[in-house]
């Protein structure tokens, strides 16, 4: 059973939403992703998150540019968090999905990340399952650890190459 569901309105979106689901495999959570038109296939959209916490699924993040109509619809239905990831497209690139997503009306929340932020909507939806589970809450703190990491490595090798404040 899946608990996390990444959606995303076109196959064209899938370079960004794949980096979301690259990261829950490398935590070993479970998801599903679909594509899902909000303005193409209304009906089916609202059977697929209506249906989606009888099935396990604990989170979902949508992936939209343009209008960015996917997270709000999502979010219209599903009763459990909704991470809407705005992606890059049209004259405004992602710009006018950012704002979109953001500026739901009351009663309809969604959480959004930065324009393309798929492995921070990610992170955000292991975080939110992670207050129930410590399993990931462990994973989530050896992550943050290798980041750290990387960053001290990176500066290590910056010194020895002689740049020093």
């Amino acid at each position: 059973m899946s608990e996390i569901a990444i959606v995303m309105g076109s196959d064209s979106d899938l370079p960004v939403m794949s980096k979301a689901a690259k990261l829950l495999e490398e935590f070993g959570v479970s998801f599903e992703m679909r594509i899902i038109s909000a303005h193409r296939q209304p009906e089916e959209l609202i059977a697929y998150t209506g249906r989606a916490a009888e099935r396990g699924i604990k989170v979902i993040i949508a992936g939209a540019g343009l209008a960015a109509a996917l997270p709000g619809m999502c979010a219209a239905v599903f009763p459990l968090p909704v991470i809407g990831v705005p992606l890059e497209a049209g004259p405004l690139s992602g710009q006018d999905a950012l704002y979109s997503i953001v500026q739901m009306p009351p009663g309809v929340p969604v959480g959004s990340v930065g324009i393309g932020g798929a492995v921070n909507a990610a992170l955000l939806a292991l975080r939110i399952l992670a207050v129930s589970d410590a399993g990931i809450l462990e994973k989530l703190k050896a992550y943050q650890k290798r980041q750290a990491e990387k960053v001290a490595e990176k500066d290590r090798r910056l010194t020895e190459n002689g740049y020093q404040a």
